[in-house]
């Protein structure tokens, strides 16, 4: 028999904590501890990414809903994008110089990859990365002159990508290491904001793996080496802003709320500079975005009400966002509705999201899954359970 949410989180305490030390470490109280393990009270959301963080496990194992990404191409899914951030032709007298293309095919191959991500066709990219790491490599490694710098920025943007895929696919470490790649390549670049949004990446990867204070430091640094003085283009505005909203989200999961919201009010003073919604260096900037990252602050610090509240400011319904950020921005407001005991409005919301986004992503959305999980503690009829199969999550 499968085991509850509460006998997962009391076995997993087992000996190594008591009731209180639990509760201590995600500032509870050991009654609710008691209840939430006894299954008579359903932590909230950021609760429950407390006691994930407390007990040293993976939010989506802790409730079931870990995601794999099976494929009959062996030249597609993670093993094939691992050997491909990790070749070591080095080592064996091997060479990927056969491998290189132009740098106008290079741009094009990194160009559909982060289109078939900001679109949520994560199964596409999954079979796109592991051959367009290596050319783009490649192509890099043979660049010659002045095409040094542009062919190592298209290699920094295929393994930004990369890492960004690799959060959803439950991959940190590879993400890491991708990341790590991109920042590398990068250098040879000339572009100081391309290396800026990275660092950005960076810190939304800590906040992922909740290190938080860290993803904050990151954030705000990047900021500080990109901040606008005087006229200055807007592609450079949208980065600072960008990087001032990481650093605010970054305050919000640390419990550090005013700081928070204090640093969405001067990405949004940024926002109101740019006057419209952008999109540069693969980041959504402006006057939505600010909204939206603002519920997030909200809703990772209980605030579901004020959540949803901000989110009826959300210019022309999130159109201008991506769609990935739309469906990004409806999940948060379901995980403030399913808190606020409005079970069908959080269905409807991520019943939309998957319309918006696709079958694909949903599946590789750690939060949405997770509401889903608490959505099954109250609600078992048929739409929802025939939401959770098809986003894997057991019911």
């Amino acid at each position: 028999m499968e085991e509850t949410l509460g006998e997962q989180i009391k076995r997993r305490r087992g000996k190594a904590l008591t009731q209180r030390q639990l509760a201590d470490l995600v500032g509870i109280s050991k009654s609710m501890v008691s209840q939430i393990e006894q299954d008579k009270k359903t932590p909230s959301i950021p609760v429950l990414q407390r006691i994930a963080r407390a007990l040293d496990v993976d939010m989506r194992d802790l409730l079931g809903t870990r995601s794999s990404l099976p494929s009959a191409d062996p030249d597609a899914g993670i093993v094939a994008i691992r050997r491909a951030l990790t070749p070591v032709d080095d080592l064996v007298d091997g060479s990927e110089e056969d491998l290189h293309v132009s740098l106008s095919d290079a741009r094009r191959t990194v160009d559909r990859a982060w289109g078939a991500y900001s679109f949520g066709r994560f199964e596409v990219l999954a079979g796109l990365l592991p051959s367009g790491i290596a050319q783009v490599r490649a192509t890099a490694h043979a660049a010659q002159g002045n095409e040094v710098a542009p062919a190592h920025e298209h290699l920094a943007r295929i393994n930004w990508v990369a890492g960004c895929a690799l959060v959803h696919f439950g991959q940190p470490d590879l993400a890491s290491i991708a990341i790590r790649h991109a920042l590398s390549a990068a250098e040879k670049g000339n572009d100081e904001l391309l290396m800026a949004a990275l660092r950005g990446s960076v810190s939304w990867q800590l906040l992922v793996s909740g290190r938080y204070e860290e993803a904050h430091a990151v954030a705000l640094k990047a900021a500080a080496s990109v901040e606008p003085r005087g006229e200055v283009s807007e592609q450079k505005l949208a980065v600072h802003g960008a990087l001032l909203l990481q650093g605010a989200t970054a305050a919000g999961r640390g419990q550090r709320v005013h700081e928070a919201l204090a640093l969405a009010q001067e990405a949004g003073t940024v926002a109101g500079r740019v006057g419209r919604d952008t999109k540069w260096y693969e980041s959504d900037f402006g006057p939505s975005q600010q909204v939206m990252q603002t519920v997030d602050i909200n809703i990772s610090n209980e605030r579901f009400v004020e959540a949803l509240t901000v989110a009826k400011a959300m210019p022309n319904r999130g159109i201008a966002l991506t769609p990935v950020a739309q469906g990004r921005h409806l999940v948060d407001k379901a995980a403030a509705a399913v808190q606020l005991g409005q079970y069908q409005l959080a269905l409807d919301m991520l019943l939309t999201a998957e319309r918006v986004v696709g079958k694909e992503w949903v599946r590789y959305q750690t939060l949405l899954r997770t509401v889903v999980g608490v959505l099954l503690q109250h609600d078992r009829r048929n739409a929802l359970r025939e939401f959770a199969q098809r986003v894997g999550v057991s019911v």
